[in-house]
C-alpha cells in the first residue's frame, strides 16, 4: 500500500545492470559494476537516485539490477535499502526484459517512470520538465527526446546517436514515462528498437512501413507523423517531450562520455568555487 506521501506520484524504476560482462566504463574506473562507477567522486548511480529523490513528481524509487551482492558494497546504496526508501528488483537477460518484469509489479494504475543508472547529469529539473508534460497530456507512453542542436550548442564536443526526422534530429533521453496499463505493453516492441538503437531507420522500417521509411530517409516524416503512425500500429497513444536541457542526452556508455561528463562535472564545481 502506497504512503500518502506517494500518491499522485510516479513509481521510478532505474536499470542498473550491465549490459554485458566487461563493461568499458566499468573497466576505465575500475567498478564493480557501470551503475557503481565514480564520475566527479560520486557513484553514477547515486547521482540518479538523488535527483529522482529531489523531484517533486517521484516518489518509491526502484533500482533494476545490479547483482544484490555487488550493492552490500556501497554503504550508501545499502542503508536505503535496509530503511526501505530504495527497493531492489532482480534484472533480466536484457533492459528491455527487466524493464517488463519491473513493470509487471508495478501498482496498477500508478505511472511509471523509467531511466537508468548512467545518466549521470539527470537533474530534479529534468526530471520534473519531462514528468509535467507527460502527465499533463492523454499519451500512454511517453518518451524524452532533445533536440541535436541543443545538445551541441552545450557541448560541441559530444557525439550522440540521432534520429533524423524533421524538426530535429533528435537524441534518445533515457527518459520514459507509462502513464497507463496499456503504455506498459511497449516492452515487446522496445526490444526491438533495443536491438536497433544505433541503426533507427531499421526500427522506422519494421514499426512503419515502406512509405514511412522513405520519408524518413528523404528527411520528411516528423517527430510527429512518426509518432501518430506507431500509435494506430501498436494500439497505444504515444508521445515525446521535446526537452530543453543539453545533459539530458548524455548518458555515460563509453569512455568518451565518462571523459566528457568528468569535464562537466569538474568545471560545474570551479563555477560554484568562483561564484562562493
Amino acid at each position: 500500500m502506497r504512503s500518502e506521501s506517494e500518491a499522485g506520484r510516479c513509481a521510478a524504476l532505474v536499470l542498473a545492470a550491465d549490459r554485458h560482462a566487461g563493461d568499458a566504463v566499468a573497466t576505465a574506473t575500475g567498478a564493480a559494476c557501470k551503475a557503481l562507477a565514480p564520475v566527479g567522486g560520486v557513484p553514477m548511480v547515486h547521482r540518479v537516485v538523488r535527483s529522482l529523490r529531489t523531484s517533486r513528481l517521484v516518489g518509491r524509487i526502484s533500482l533494476v539490477g545490479p547483482a544484490r551482492d555487488l550493492l552490500r558494497r556501497d554503504a550508501e546504496l545499502e542503508r536505503s535499502l535496509a530503511d526501505g526508501t530504495l527497493e531492489w528488483l532482480e534484472n533480466a537477460s536484457s533492459p528491455s526484459a527487466s524493464a517488463a518484469r519491473a513493470l509487471e509489479g508495478s501498482a496498477p494504475g500508478q505511472p511509471v517512470l523509467l531511466t537508468t543508472a548512467d545518466h549521470a547529469l539527470l537533474s530534479p529539473a529534468i526530471v520534473d520538465h519531462f514528468l509535467e508534460r507527460a502527465l499533463a497530456g492523454d499519451c500512454d507512453f511517453v518518451v524524452g527526446v532533445a533536440r541535436l542542436d541543443t545538445v551541441q550548442a552545450g557541448y560541441p564536443d559530444t557525439r550522440r546517436t540521432a534520429i533524423r526526422l524533421r524538426g530535429g534530429p533528435y537524441c534518445g533521453c533515457n527518459l520514459f514515462a507509462f502513464t497507463s496499463g496499456r503504455g506498459r505493453a511497449l516492452a515487446t516492441f522496445w526490444r526491438q528498437v533495443e536491438q536497433e538503437r544505433k541503426r533507427p531507420w531499421r526500427v522506422i522500417a519494421g514499426a512503419l512501413g515502406l512509405f514511412a521509411t522513405l520519408r524518413y530517409l528523404l528527411g520528411r516524416l516528423t517527430l510527429e507523423q512518426a509518432l501518430a503512425q506507431l500509435s494506430r500500429k501498436l494500439g497505444v497513444k504515444i508521445g515525446a517531450v521535446v526537452l530543453p536541457f543539453a545533459e539530458a542526452a548524455i548518458d555515460v556508455d563509453s569512455r568518451a562520455d565518462l571523459d566528457l561528463v568528468e569535464r562537466i562535472l569538474a568545471q560545474r564545481s570551479t563555477e560554484r568555487s568562483a561564484q562562493s
